[in-house]
C-alpha cells in the first residue's frame, strides 16, 4: 500500500523485501558521507533494522521506500521522523545513480505536505552537515530556511533549517 504519490514516484512502508535494497544503499560510502550512519554489516542487519522499525506504529510516521514508477524499482527512502514528540525531521537518501534528478525535492516535497496537511504539523527541520550542499539546496528549494548550528547525536555539528505550517 503506497503512503503518497507523486508525478514520477510511490512511497511507502518499509517491507522485509526492501532489505536488500537498503543495504546496497547504505554500502556506497557517498550515500553515507553526511549521514553519521555506518553500513549494515550484512544483509541480515538490514533485515533487524527493518523488523524492528517501530516508527511507523509508534508515531504514524517514518521513512518511506522511494518507488520509481517508470521501473517500478526502489531508488531510495524520504520520509518524516517523530523524534519523540520533541521535533519532526525531514530525511531523504536516495542511490547514487539518482543524485541531481529532482526525485529527493519532489519526494520531500510530499513528504512536507503531508506532515503540514494530513498531520497537523507546527514545523518540520531538515538537518545536514556543513559540508553538504546538496541536501541544503533541497532544503532551500523547498522553502525551509537557515535557523542554526547544533551538535546532533555527540557525532558533528548540523546546520538546522525549519519551515512552519503556514496554514496553523
Amino acid at each position: 500500500m503506497f503512503i503518497l504519490e507523486t508525478k514520477r514516484l510511490f512511497l511507502r512502508e518499509f517491507q522485509l523485501s526492501d532489505a536488500a535494497f537498503l543495504f546496497e544503499l547504505n554500502q556506497n560510502p557517498k550515500v553515507l558521507k553526511y549521514t553519521g550512519d555506518v553500513p549494515f554489516a550484512s544483509l541480515d542487519e538490514a533485515k533487524n533494522f527493518i523488523k524492528n522499525y517501530t516508527d511507523y506504529s509508534k508515531f504514524g510516521v517514518g521513512r518511506w521506500i522511494m518507488i520509481e514508477k517508470q521501473s517500478y524499482k526502489a531508488i531510495g527512502w524520504c520520509g518524516l521522523k517523530n523524534h519523540n514528540k520533541h521535533f519532526i525531521d525531514l530525511g531523504f537518501r536516495l542511490l547514487e545513480s539518482y543524485w541531481n534528478l529532482g526525485y529527493a525535492t519532489e519526494a520531500a516535497k510530499a513528504c512536507i505536505d503531508y506532515g503540514f496537511s494530513k498531520l497537523n504539523y507546527t514545523e518540520i527541520i531538515g538537518r545536514t552537515m556543513k559540508a553538504n550542499f546538496a541536501s541544503q539546496k533541497v532544503l532551500e528549494k523547498l522553502g525551509f530556511q537557515y535557523s542554526h548550528i547544533e551538535q546532533v547525536d555527540g557525532l558533528h555539528e548540523a546546520m538546522i533549517y525549519t519551515q512552519q505550517n503556514d496554514k496553523k
